[in-house]
């Protein structure tokens, strides 16, 4: 089942069962039941035909709400449901923030594309945002050959309001840390209009070792995304989709941080 904590704020964002005003019908299994499923998909990387028996619903049942609670944005819910827990307790480190991305093989669908890194593979990449503890503020999908720096804006505009302990809510970071795909002046000036201090490693200048100190967080939390085994390679189509798992990847990293 679905930890308890979790399930208490999933409650809080999830539609209401559609109603038949006929009747009949098949049973429609509850919603804590798909959660779970969904969630063993997302981590075990195993395919919705998959699914053990134990579960309860289908494969093609969870896949179906599934896609039903990705178009309600549900996972964007939960995942800023969950910041807000954390920011109200004062978890957040909003200090010094880091952004980076990581490239997967896609197989199909839309914002794929030849990954430069990778023999020109077809695969999409994700960017993300993270406080100084390493946790997901804001995440972003696109194609494996879109240049880390057409992501930055994106990112922090896509940092939804977060309650803070004390005072308004709060959505920019003290200050950024990047590595050279983000230096640009253009990215410099924006970052200093939006009166957030930057730390972008220059190129032909700066070691690219010299700010893994600061920028260490967001490859750990790289690695944590990477425990999800449904985000190893891109088997979904629909981005959507694909943005979903890892919405709800980046929800159980805050959640496990939450529930400490």
């Amino acid at each position: 089942m679905a930890p308890d904590g979790l399930w208490e704020l999933f409650e809080r964002v999830v539609p209401p069962a559609p109603q038949r005003p006929q009747g009949g019908g098949r049973r429609r299994h509850g919603d804590r039941e798909v959660l779970a499923a969904i969630i063993f998909v997302a981590t075990s990387g195993c395919t919705w035909n998959q699914l053990p028996p134990g579960f309860g619903p289908s494969g093609m049942t969870a896949f179906r709400r599934f896609t039903e609670w990705t178009e309600a944005r549900v996972w964007a819910k939960l995942h800023r449901l969950v910041l807000e827990e954390l920011g109200a307790r004062g978890e957040l480190d909003w200090s010094r923030c880091a952004i980076d991305s990581v490239s997967v093989r896609a197989l199909k669908g839309r914002l794929t594309g030849p990954n430069p890194t990778d023999r020109g593979k077809k695969g999409s990449k994700i960017h993300l945002i993270v406080d100084r503890n390493g946790l997901p503020l804001s995440l972003g999908v696109s194609a494996a050959n879109l240049h880390d720096s057409q992501a930055l804006i994106p990112l922090v505009r896509g940092i939804p309001p977060i309650r803070s302990r004390r005072g308004p809510r709060r959505r920019r970071p003290a200050k950024l840390h990047g590595d050279k795909g983000y230096d640009y002046p253009h990215l410099r000036r924006w970052l200093s209009l939006w009166q957030i201090s930057h730390r972008i490693a220059r190129r032909g200048t700066d070691s690219s070792q010299r700010l893994g100190r600061h920028r260490w967080v967001v490859e750990r939390t790289l690695s944590w995304l990477s425990g999800c085994r449904r985000l190893h390679r891109r088997y979904e189509r629909n981005p959507e989709h694909f943005l979903a798992f890892t919405a709800i990847t980046a929800t159980l990293i805050c959640h496990r941080r939450n529930a400490k």
